[in-house]
Order: structure tokens, then C-alpha cells, then sequence
């Protein structure tokens, strides 16, 4: 009887290894290599995430239609958190210690990282390329948390100087979400206005994934300010900037990169506005996603197109971060680890991904510093400001 179980045991110990996966870093198969997404696919943040989901998937399908990475096909696993920490919390542990992913990609917002990168980075997980420039995710600096776009800091920076250098405004008003992404924002203006020897004369807020905009607006026209930096989401800023047309309030209006541009053009075009928003002022941490003069862009729109999605900022930066994991993974070779992967983006100080270039070290994981001003242009659509791109 004894004998019998030790050869039972035997056997299903060798049926065991044989059916172990070819390679033993979690999310690496012998022809595939597993990345999880958590964020915002449903909701008044939608936008955000299915802009991330579809760069990335441009990104994957292009380097899959050349044979993948060194033989193996790269595969997306999204899951919708709908811009709420708590979910996001419990996909991402689900994608890390169910799924077993190679590494996280692709997230939404402020608030959701700030639950999921200290995890990530506690089981040295990789966290590429999430959709939001706090600074939480730079400093103090984590060699698992890489960050591809530039900082909030850096986008409100550019904005008051836009305002303040260029327009010539003094007074600043500030409306943003009421949490860690909109205190974020608020802290890049708050120190870029001190700089200036200047403060905000109003501030409002609202409660993060709603349009309860109007006390917050009240707040806001109290200082009366000549301009107001808008630190939240496209649905509750365009509902934002009706009710401010219906109150006859006209400051000039500006938002950091966040609030998904086409998004807001596009909600501003369903309402009654009879400008439509034009000349509202919008960062973007990517260049203009029609401008085929940059290679970077004219790679994205032929694989955009092959998607059957429609150009934007978000999903040029998802497929930018895309394109940066395919360029980090080809130098790994035919082992790819985790380790190794963070070894190649801190050695990683000059990479040309196309005309964009991203740079990092062993103390810097942020790859892009560049920002670029636009506008609305009164047609449902956007325009560079040229003159203010840094």
C-alpha cells in the first residue's frame, strides 16, 4: 500500500513538471508574455481607461504581427476598476496573485495608484506607465514604479506660466477633484503661483466620479477670477464649464492633461455652449496624436487604425507606453525577468522611441519631461499651441 503511494506521488509529481510553464518568472510562458490592466472601462472616467486599453493594445498587436518578443506574443488582460481604489485594489491583486502577471500596465487616476503601486512595488511587480503625473509615484523614488509621462508639476508649471508669463493673468482660480489626485494638482499650482510671488484668490471642488459641480463653481466666482486651472475628469469639468456659460462666467479656462481631451471636446459639443469651449487650454504629455511628421505618431496611427479605434492623446500615451515595453523587453533576450526588466529601464538613459525620447536612471523613473499646450478650437476638435510647447 505504501509502495502504491509513493509511486501515486511520483507520478503526479512528474505529471506536475510537465505541465509547469516553459519559463518560471510569473507571466512568461514559452509564447507568451502576460500583462494585466487595472482601470476606469465604465463610468463618467470611461474614456481614460479604454484610451489607455487601446494604445496598448495598438502597441501589442504591432510588435505581435512582427513576432512578438523574441518569439513570444505579448497579451493584455484589462479588467474595469471604474475609477474607484477599492476595486482597483482587488483587480490588481487578482491580475498579480491569480493571473500572475508579468507586470501591471496601463493604469487610471491618482487615488487608484496610490493603493495599487505600494503593492506592486512590495512584490517587485512592475507598475508601467499609469495614466497619472503625481508626484507620489516619483518621489520618494521606487525603481518598480515607472513612470513614462511627465509630472503634474511640470503640466501646472506650464499652465501658469501660459497664464501668468504669456496672457498676462493675475488672479488664478483653481476647481478640482476632491481627493489625492485634485489635492495633487492643486499643490503644482499652489507652488508654481509662489514662484510668481502670486496665490490663488478661489478655489472649488467636487466629489470624484460625480457632476456635482455648482457649490464648488459658486466658490470658484467668489474670488472672481481672470483664469481657473481645472484639476479633475472630463464629465464633471464640462458640466463644470456649462454651468459657468449659464452664470454668464467667462474667465479662461485650463486643465492639465487628465481630463482626456477628446473626451471634454466631446461632452462640450452635446451641450448648449455656443462656442463650443473654444479656446479652453489643455496640457498634453504626448505630442498632437494627427501630426504623422513625428515617426513615433505615424507608427501609432497605422496601428491605431488596425484596431479600428479613433486617434487621441490618451491612447497615443498608452501606445507609447506600449511601444517603451517592447523596447525594453527585446533587450531582456529569450529569459525575461522582472529584475532584468527594471535593470534595462534604469540603464536606459537616451531611448529614441521615434521622435520621442524617454530617459531614465537609478534614481529617476520618469521617462518624459516634455509638455505641450493646446486648445479648443471651437469645432468639437483641438489645436496645438505651438509657440507654448516646452
Amino acid at each position: 500500500m505504501r509502495a502504491r503511494r509513493l509511486v501515486c506521488w511520483l507520478l503526479a509529481a512528474l505529471l506536475q513538471t510537465a505541465a509547469a510553464p516553459a519559463f518560471a518568472e510569473d507571466g512568461v510562458t514559452q509564447g507568451r508574455i502576460q500583462f494585466g490592466q487595472s482601470a476606469a472601462l465604465t463610468g463618467p472616467a470611461e474614456a481614460l481607461g479604454i484610451g489607455m486599453r487601446d494604445g496598448l493594445q495598438a502597441a501589442f498587436t504591432e510588435a505581435n504581427a512582427a513576432g512578438g518578443t523574441h518569439g513570444r506574443m505579448l497579451n493584455l488582460l484589462s479588467l474595469d476598476d471604474r475609477y474607484e481604489p477599492e476595486a482597483a485594489g482587488e483587480n490588481s491583486r487578482n491580475l498579480m496573485f491569480f493571473s500572475r502577471v508579468f507586470a501591471l500596465i496601463g493604469a487610471v487616476g491618482t487615488p487608484t495608484s496610490r493603493v495599487v503601486a505600494p503593492l506592486a512595488a512590495e512584490h517587485e511587480v512592475p507598475y508601467i506607465g499609469a495614466f497619472t503625473g503625481a508626484e507620489m509615484l516619483r518621489t520618494p523614488y521606487e525603481a518598480y514604479i515607472v513612470n513614462i509621462r511627465a509630472s503634474y508639476f511640470q503640466e501646472t508649471e506650464a499652465l501658469v506660466a501660459h497664464l501668468v508669463d504669456r496672457l498676462g493673468k493675475q488672479r488664478i482660480g483653481i476647481f478640482y477633484q476632491n481627493d489625492s489626485f485634485g489635492r495633487a494638482g492643486r499643490a503644482g499650482v499652489v507652488q508654481a503661483l509662489e514662484r510668481r510671488g502670486a496665490a490663488l484668490v478661489s478655489e472649488g471642488r467636487y466629489v470624484r466620479n460625480s457632476t456635482a459641480v455648482k457649490v464648488g463653481l459658486l466658490d470658484v466666482m467668489a474670488g472672481r477670477p481672470e483664469a481657473v486651472i481645472m484639476v479633475g475628469a472630463y464629465a464633471p469639468l464640462a458640466t463644470f464649464v456649462q454651468w459657468s456659460a449659464k452664470l454668464n462666467f467667462k474667465p479662461t479656462f485650463a486643465s492639465i492633461s487628465f481630463i482626456g481631451s477628446e473626451a471634454f471636446a466631446a461632452a462640450l459639443a452635446e451641450r448648449p455652449l455656443a462656442d463650443r469651449g473654444k479656446g479652453i487650454i489643455i496640457s498634453q504629455v504626448v505630442p498632437f496624436p494627427l501630426d504623422p511628421s513625428v515617426p513615433l505618431v505615424r507608427d501609432y496611427l497605422t496601428a491605431i487604425a488596425v484596431t479600428g479605434s479613433k486617434p487621441s492623446f490618451i491612447s497615443l500615451e498608452g501606445y507609447l507606453t506600449g511601444r517603451f515595453t517592447v523596447a525594453i523587453l527585446e533587450q531582456l533576450g529569450a529569459a525575461p525577468t522582472r529584475a532584468d526588466f527594471i535593470a534595462a529601464v534604469q540603464a536606459s538613459t537616451a531611448l529614441d522611441l521615434g521622435g520621442v525620447s524617454l530617459a531614465f536612471g537609478p534614481a529617476d523613473n520618469q521617462g518624459s519631461d516634455a509638455i505641450y499646450l493646446t486648445e479648443l478650437d471651437g469645432a468639437g476638435g483641438l489645436r496645438p499651441l505651438q509657440d507654448a510647447a516646452q
